[in-house]
């Protein structure tokens, strides 16, 4: 039997989560402009093995969509189709309600707004945490072309509003090799976020990180959710559930439920193909 205190405790965790979903939805824009992202009838095919089969998703704007599902589900090939990485073989992607996702390249796709953050980090590392988020301004800049560019006065301000979001100030000097695990986590969530991106997909954002890492990661992404669209792929369920609105379980390349979290964890068939493994 917990006792009192620990138990108080819990109930202030749980409360402190739902405050911070709350404030999110409030920052959203009114559902009535329509959906972010439409995926409809995607099917995927990989030498007769159907990654995405008949895939079906719709994201609304400012949302915070949880993605979760066992190993082979279809998830990475979802967002490599949203990305243009991976064309599907049948179904289309709309980004909003007139950008055809299948109709443009990879590049095309980053700059009409999505970005997307691997699991596993990529960052200058012997650059420093400014000049990463430099280097990562929206534009059409060579790498050595924004090295020797001054920076406007509007640059460096929002540099200092992405170390402030991020949580880097202080480390804004540090080579970016020498952060831990996490920072460099969140630098690259920053470095997207330099390019003013509407959707961001996120692969396993808390994959290695401390319990402290976990937690300091579920309140940004919460603080982005509304301004942006977040879309995070997560096998953790402590952490899908502090920070999930919405989640969707996929399933041998389709969507097997959806819902909120007490909806999904409950749902029989979740249970049988995932949550009870």
């Amino acid at each position: 039997m917990s006792s009192p205190g620990r138990s108080n405790g819990t109930r202030s965790v749980r409360r402190s989560w739902r405050e911070l979903r709350e404030a999110a939805k409030r920052r959203a824009p009114p559902p009535l402009l329509g959906k972010i992202l439409y995926l409809e009838k995607l099917t995927v095919s990989f030498d007769g093995f159907k990654a995405l089969n008949g895939l079906t998703l719709y994201v609304d704007p400012g949302e915070l969509r949880c993605i979760i599902g066992p190993n082979g589900a279809g998830k990475t090939t979802m967002m490599d189709v949203i990305t243009g990485k991976t064309r599907p073989d049948e179904g289309s992607a709309w980004f909003g309600q007139d950008v055809d996702l299948l109709s443009l390249t990879e590049p095309e796709i980053a700059q009409a707004g999505i970005g997307r953050k691997f699991q596993k980090p990529t960052v200058f590392e012997f650059l420093s945490v400014f000049e990463n988020l430099e280097l990562a301004l929206a534009g059409d800049k060579t790498f050595w072309r924004t090295l020797v560019a001054r920076l406007t006065p509007a640059h460096r301000e929002r540099i200092a509003e992405v170390l402030h979001i991020i949580g880097l100030v202080a480390e804004q000097g540090v080579v970016a090799g020498a952060l831990s695990h996490g920072q460099k986590q969140w630098l690259e969530i920053g470095m997207l976020l330099m390019q003013q991106p509407e959707l961001l997909l996120v692969d396993e954002p808390v994959a290695g990180m401390t319990p402290q890492e976990t937690e300091r990661t579920a309140e940004l992404l919460l603080s982005l959710a509304g301004k942006h669209t977040v879309i995070v792929v997560e096998h953790d369920m402590d952490f899908v559930r502090s920070i999930a609105g919405q989640v969707t379980v996929l399933h041998e390349g389709r969507v097997l439920a959806e819902g909120d979290m007490d909806r999904v964890q409950n749902d029989p068939q979740v249970i049988e193909v995932y949550l009870g493994a």
